[in-house]
Parts: structure tokens; sequence; C-alpha cells
């Protein structure tokens, strides 16, 4: 099987550009692979089916749909329903494998991220409108804890260790961490006897990143890297090891919660990307038409470069070689080679590109463009270099966008 499209649009491609259906790559019978893009105009999610690259049907959602997230075991993506601001919001569970919405979980006022632990357990939702985290045990569907946060807690993201939850507070310009209990063993019962423990504990707080917006935690957990949008800086933090971890006996320092840096980058810096083996992240510098480069090892700012007119998200490739970078002023997308340091190519997408997300192969690079209301599909590998494929039907105000594989069923 491979990934085909309509009679209409495959001949307007082909002519736009020598696009060949035949270089997709093959893929197995029975596979399936589907994207996922929050309609924030419309209170919707729009389905696009990857394998044969086509809208596959639009779900009816809750108010204001904004962040999402793939469970990593189960078949389920989550959507955040942020509300009206007058009552609280909720999470809507799609499930993946017949693309319906199965369950609805209510949380708090003006929610808009949420971030699902390793183990595809438990989910975390910062509510902006009443500072505080709310825990969601994703077995049950159903909210089990809510821990307060500073001001305006725009994101909460749990660690790969699952022992850390860092929370960026916009609104008091603080970032909060919390320590994570470890999940009861799968199947085993609720406690009906008792009150469940609150499974949050606070642990520290740190002061000093106006309008800290994004955050990234590198895949051993050890750190935490903090975006202040309201200013010029990125807040490298150490996240504090288990005291019984070959570290914390090497480094009694790093048993510890402290700030390492603030790295000064470009104005207005509102997202962050990493390359998958952790060495490096980048920053896209909003207010100034940039990218940063850090070294997350030794949380220095390499150099910052010119990438286009309000960047707004980036995207690093599996091989650690390519950065894509949503430029929302410019309706584009750069490429830039972090191998060779410099701009490669750049590409019209719809207008006002926002989110991005790759495909499971990487062949596909998905652009939620937020004004036109569409996604713009990228071929990452041709003959000709990357080149727009096609651009496919969204909702109004498209926001976030995940995908998710299923292979076929034995």
């Amino acid at each position: 099987m491979k990934r085909v499209i309509s009679t209409a649009l495959l001949s307007a491609a082909v002519a736009a550009l020598g696009c060949h259906r035949n270089e997709f790559p093959e893929t197995p019978k029975g596979y399936r692979e589907f994207a996922y893009v929050s309609n924030g105009g419309a209170n919707t999610v729009s389905v696009l089916d990857l394998v044969y690259l086509r809208s596959d049907r639009t779900l009816q959602v809750g108010t204001d749909p904004t962040g999402m997230a793939v469970n990593p075991v189960k078949d389920e993506v989550y959507v955040v329903n942020s509300g009206d601001g007058s009552s609280n919001g909720s999470v809507s569970v799609i499930d993946a494998d017949n693309n319906t919405v199965v369950a609805t979980i209510g949380v708090h006022k003006l929610p808009y991220f949420i971030s699902v632990d390793a183990a595809g357990r438990r989910a975390y939702v910062a509510n902006s409108g009443s500072n505080t985290v709310s825990v969601i045990d994703l077995d049950r569907r159903r909210e089990i804890a809510v821990a307060g946060t500073g001001e305006q807690p725009g994101l909460a993201k749990i660690a790969p260790d699952m022992r850390s939850l860092v929370v960026t507070n916009r609104g008091s310009g603080s970032v909060s961490i919390f320590s994570v209990d470890p999940v009861p063993k799968l199947g085993e019962p609720p406690n009906t006897t008792r009150q469940q423990p609150q499974p949050l504990h606070f642990r520290s707080t740190f002061s000093g990143c106006p309008g800290a917006t994004d955050a990234i935690i590198l895949p051993d957990s050890s750190k935490a890297f903090v975006a202040c949008s309201a200013g010029q800086q990125i807040m490298a933090i150490n996240l504090a090891a288990a005291p019984d971890s070959w570290a914390a006996k090497q480094n009694p320092s790093l048993m510890t919660d402290h700030v390492l840096a603030l790295l000064d980058v470009g104005e207005m810096p509102v997202h962050l990307a990493m390359k998958p083996d952790g060495g490096e992240l980048f920053v896209s510098n909003f207010g100034s038409g940039s990218i940063s480069e850090v070294s997350t090892y030794t949380n220095e700012v390499g150099s910052t470069y010119p990438i286009g007119n309000k960047p707004v998200h980036g995207l690093v490739s599996g091989d650690n070689s390519a950065l894509w970078v949503a430029n929302f002023g410019a309706d584009s997308l750069s490429l830039y080679s972090i191998d060779d340091g410099k701009l490669v190519s750049s590409l019209r997408t719809g207008s006002a590109p926002d989110a991005l997300a790759f495909s499971a192969d990487e062949h596909l690079l998905l652009a939620a463009d937020a004004r036109s209301g569409d996604v713009s599909v990228i071929r990452t590998q041709s003959k000709l270099g990357p080149s727009l494929f096609t651009i496919l039907p969204a909702g109004a105000s498209p926001n976030a966008i995940v995908v998710k594989a299923l292979p076929a069923k034995n």
C-alpha cells in the first residue's frame, strides 16, 4: 500500500511540483496513521488520514480546544478544551482505533496544555485560570488530584523518568517543580476505603523568568530549560536526582533543584525544540526573527541566526541533523541544517503556520496554518528536495497537531 491522494489533488500536485506517487515509501497492509488537529475557532478536531492523504472526519469536542497529546501505550489521543473562561475546562479522550470521542474529563479554568507520562497512565494539565495543575488517571479517565502553582500556569510537563513535574507560571514569571509519586501497578484495584494520597508534592519554585511559557526536559530527566518569553532569556534548571542514583552519589549537589544559568537569546523566545539525543536545543525567538542554538551540556548559547518573520515553532528530525521552523509572520517554513549551521531552504505554506508534526517515518511534515484553517503537507525527502505536496482542510484557527500510527493488527 502507498500513500495516495484524490485524483484532482494528485494532478495538481504533480503539475505544480513534479511529485510522483510511487516515490512514497511502502506501508504494510492494514497499517493506519492519522494526524489530529485541534481547531480552536470551531470547537472541533480534524482527523487526517496520512496513508491516503485525505480528510478522514471531524470530531466535535469542547469549547476552544488547544493543546493535544498522544498516549505512548494506548491508542488514545487527548485534547484540552480551554472553555470560555467562565466555567471549567475539560479534556476530550479520542479512541484512535475508531476515531471517536469516548470520554470527557473535567478539569479547571482555562487549561491549555496536556502532558502524558511515559507509561501512558497519568496526564497533567495546567489550569491557567485557577492557578492549579490537575492530575488525571487515564485508566479510570478522571481527575485524581489538584495542586496549587504560581500565577497563570501555562504548561505542566512530566519528566521522562516520571519523577518530576515542571510547571511554567506565565503570570508570576516563575517555575514550579513537583515530585511525583510512582503510579500504582497496572491492574491494581483503586483504594475505595480511604482517600487517595496526593500524588504531587511541591518541591521548589524559581522566580526571575518573566512570561515563563515553554519548557523542555532532557531525555535523562536531569535538566529542564524554560523560555522566559517576556524577556530575552532561557532558564536552565537542574532537576534533583534520585537520592540512590549514581549521579547523586557522585555529586551531592545534584540532589537538589537549582538554577544553573540564565541564557541570553533573542527577543521573545516562545518555543524550545530539542535534538532527540538531548545534546542541543533550539529557541524560536518570535520577536527578533531568529533561532538560538543552546548546548544542553555546557548550558551555553552557541549562536543566534536569522531564520524568518515571527518564528513560532521548531521541530528537529530524528537523525538530529535538521531543524524545521514555522515562520508565523511569513507564511513559510525554514529548513536549517544543524550539521552545517546554515539555512538550507524556505517553503511556502498556508497563512500563519504554527504547530508542526512529523509523520511516523518523517517523510511528511505537517504544519497547522492558523489563519487559513488548513494543514500544509511537506514532503521532506524527494529527488528535488523538500517541497509542498498538498494542503488539507482543517477548521477555524488550528493551533495544535499530533500524529498517531496504528500498526496492522494480527
